[in-house]
């Protein structure tokens, strides 16, 4: 492996420093690397997807930030086929495998193609609204539906494959996949999940009641969230964000539909810690 593309999250590396400090050294080995530079705007403007593999030209994407860096990166470039390894530069990070310091001879054991790539089941929603159904966008971590506007809770109806489930009264319900289950529902109190188990979780956002709980169907289930009216005046919105952006917006009556996408992310593994290695690690570094 010698060809590389780098993307850098504009927050975390202000000035380039670290992104330059790459370059150079893979270039010294013999190598090739661009980059393109996310910024918040940028990044809502520009689908990574769109690009091909040629545009891209590399056998590895190197993910200057932190987990939501790579975790959209993985999302927009899943239909390119190239894996990314992700260099934490943020905070607590469970998917970034690597850090200022392990990225460069992290690059020595590329160059001698000596790492494995893992399979990330993602998710793929669509809205029903009036019958019209939308174009299904892609999420790696999870598909979250939050109330808007007033500070009261909104009624979501969960069915799972055209079955009824439950109906939670919260600010909302987070769907996602084990790869996001360190994600935003770990902190709404739903379960870790190993990421190679293939599994869909339910976690509700602030629960009205002490019974709703996270619940866990199949890979092949299909959930259907529909938001309904809890006062005369049928004024509750809410919208739909998928990896937290790429919104839609709800109202009463309206559907969104979740399930398995097709496709699937690829993240690179260098190290042989099993998940329960890493995670043991992580929850003793951020205690």
């Amino acid at each position: 492996m010698k060809r590389f593309y780098i993307i850098t999250n504009e927050q975390r590396d202000p000035n380039l420093a670290v992104t330059h400090s790459i370059q150079d050294y893979i270039a010294a080995r013999g190598g090739y690397c661009n980059f393109f530079l996310s910024s918040k705007i940028d990044w809502a403007d520009r689908v990574l997807a769109s690009l091909s593999k040629e545009e891209v030209n590399a056998e590895c994407v190197i993910v200057l930030g932190g987990d939501g860096t790579l975790v959209r990166a993985a999302r927009d470039m899943a239909g390119i086929g190239v894996p990314l390894i992700g260099v934490n530069l943020g905070t607590l990070g469970y998917l970034c495998e690597l850090d200022k310091i392990s990225v460069f001879p992290a690059i020595d054991r590329m160059f001698e193609d000596q790492y494995e790539v893992e399979d990330r089941m993602m998710l793929e929603g669509y809205s029903l609204v009036d019958g019209a159904q939308s174009e299904a966008t892609a999420a790696m971590n999870d598909i979250v539906i939050h109330r808007v506007g007033s500070a009261q809770i909104i009624n979501l109806v969960i069915r799972v494959g055209g079955e009824y489930l439950t109906t939670y009264s919260a600010d909302g319900v987070i769907i996602s996949t084990p790869t996001g289950s360190t994600g935003y529902s770990m902190s709404a109190g739903g379960p870790i999940v190993d990421p190679k188990i293939k599994l869909l979780l339910i976690t509700p956002i602030n629960p009205q009641s002490f019974s709703s709980r996270s619940i866990v169907v199949g890979a092949d289930a299909q959930i259907e969230v529909m938001l309904v009216k809890r006062r005369p005046e049928e004024d509750e919105t809410a919208e739909v964000s998928f990896d937290g952006d790429r919104f839609m917006h709800m109202r009463i009556g309206d559907r969104i539909l979740v399930k398995k996408a097709e496709g699937c992310a690829k993240v690179m593994k260098l190290n042989q810690l099993s998940f329960l290695q890493i995670l043991r690690k992580k929850m003793q570094e951020y205690r």
